[in-house]
């Protein structure tokens, strides 16, 4: 016995009948999800929230963040593609993006357990998968924290810098076209001149807040997107006989990129989640991932379909450039190719705030500690100045786009698809992973088109720098 009179482990097993000790290793070994969340320990009866979201709000948030300007590129992928194709390769990606979404908010739930805490957000999910996992990963378990932490800051910082370019473009078209006398109108002065109201927009602290700017910028994209369709179907022929139904498989990579890169929203999950009192209402058949996922993946699918089959291989980058008024059109389709513009920009500039709450997340926890007596003052100070570098960056390089789609490359793949898999795998350690080890196999593939997509995303965003220097 040790000082407090408990036997040690093998002397207790020998006071187990053998039937016993075996059903107890193979419950331990099979038994995954249930036993893990189950205790006495409740992490959402513990968590503490002035506005939690609802799920409606939730929902609203997960459509903004995943309905972003990538689906204007999801013609074109279609065009690497082929059209039948493009439908099931896009169910594909989905499917994937979303489990790598929904491994991540459960591994979160079993560590809540196992840590004893409320909330946690994506780095320290990663670093306590380590830190309960095996021992040897346990002196990685920062390191893996401070990766995670540094992907999503550079993500999601440029991808804001890179949407106040798109914002400032699509106004710039339209003044121009409007407003004579502003041709030499150079788009430096328009992104200058966002600066003030992206404040605002990043001045709203709280995600239950963002929930009516984000159904506003959903309502505008629908405008957009609507207007779009109807381009599509209503201004022209739809030929089948033009497109190709499945393309060779050395196109395919080039499909993959753009729509992992337009559908992924990983940096958003676990602080929508921990803006919730019922996060359980994530998960689930019919829960708002699901939902909220299943929504993005038929728009994405009829858009991309509608636009190969309209503009067959003339599809551009951005459906948007394919859209105006050709020689003999009513004057009507001019004006509504600048109201999609419109639209955009404004919902663009809606989703800002939502994009650029991750990385005042990353920031506030570093700093928070050294402004405890006026951390509201601090709070709005820091959001300003973190603003202005991210428009000043956009200011200096317009041209941001082609870098950003590297570090998109890079640190979509990463984050959104291996490393959920990753903690995934080390989170049920020593909790079981399933019959005949199913986990491993399931993350195994997972971990294959995560690199395939970080190996050929590169790859084309780097081909597209080099394409766009010549």
């Amino acid at each position: 016995m040790d000082s407090n009179g408990v036997p040690p482990a093998q002397e207790m097993e020998t006071f187990l009948p053998q039937n016993e000790k075996g059903k107890e290793v193979e419950e331990k070994k099979y038994t995954l999800t249930k036993d893990a969340e189950s205790g006495e320990y409740d992490p959402f009866d513990e968590r503490q929230l002035e506005n939690p979201t609802s799920p409606t709000d939730t929902l609203a948030h997960l459509l903004k963040a995943s309905l972003g300007t990538g689906i204007l590129a999801m013609p074109k992928a279609f065009s690497a593609s082929g059209l039948i194709a493009g439908i099931f390769f896009t169910i594909l990606v989905a499917v994937v993006c979303t489990h790598c979404a929904y491994v991540l908010i459960k591994c979160a739930h079993v560590l809540y357990k196992k840590t004893k805490k409320p909330a946690m957000s994506f780095p320290e999910v990663a670093e306590a998968s380590l830190l309960n996992g095996p021992e040897w990963g346990k002196r990685w378990a920062y390191s893996f924290r401070i990766f995670i932490l540094t992907s999503l800051f550079l993500t999601y910082f440029g991808t804001c810098s890179v949407y106040s370019v798109i914002i400032a473009k699509n106004i710039l078209q339209v003044v121009q076209l409007y407003i004579k006398g502003t041709e030499d109108l150079s788009i430096r002065i328009i992104i200058l001149l966002l600066l003030i109201p992206l404040i605002f927009m990043v001045w709203i602290k709280n995600l239950k807040y963002l929930a009516p700017v984000s159904m506003i910028a959903n309502l505008f994209m629908g405008l957009g997107l609507g207007i779009t369709v109807y381009f599509l179907v209503g201004t022209g022929e739809l030929n089948i006989g033009k497109v190709a139904l499945i393309k060779s498989p050395v196109k395919w990579p080039e499909f993959f990129s753009l729509t992992i890169f337009a559908m992924e929203a990983i940096g958003v999950v676990m602080p929508l989640e921990n803006s919730m009192k019922t996060p359980k209402a994530l998960l689930g058949y019919c829960g708002v991932l699901n939902k909220g996922m299943s929504g993005v993946t038929v728009v994405y699918i009829l858009l991309g379909f509608l636009g190969y089959l309209r503009y067959g291989e003339d599809v551009m980058d951005t459906i948007s450039s394919n859209l105006g008024q050709n020689p003999g059109d009513p004057k009507v389709y001019e004006i509504l190719a600048q109201v999609v513009k419109v639209s955009i920009a404004i919902a663009v500039y809606c989703t800002f705030g939502l994009q650029f709450f991750v990385c005042i997340e990353i920031m506030w926890n570093a700093i928070k500690d050294k402004f405890t007596k006026r951390p509201d003052f601090a709070d709005y100070v820091m959001r300003t100045i973190m603003v202005t570098l991210c428009v000043s960056l956009a200011v200096a390089v317009p041209s941001i786009g082609p870098l950003m789609s590297v570090i998109g490359a890079l640190c979509f793949s990463l984050l959104g698809l291996i490393a959920p898999a990753f903690i995934e795998v080390v989170t049920y350690w020593d909790i079981g992973y399933g019959p005949y080890k199913y986990l491993i196999w399931k993350n195994v593939f997972v971990l294959i088109f995560g690199l395939f997509a970080l190996i050929f995303g590169t790859k084309l965003a780097i081909i597209g720098i080099i394409n766009d220097s010549a």
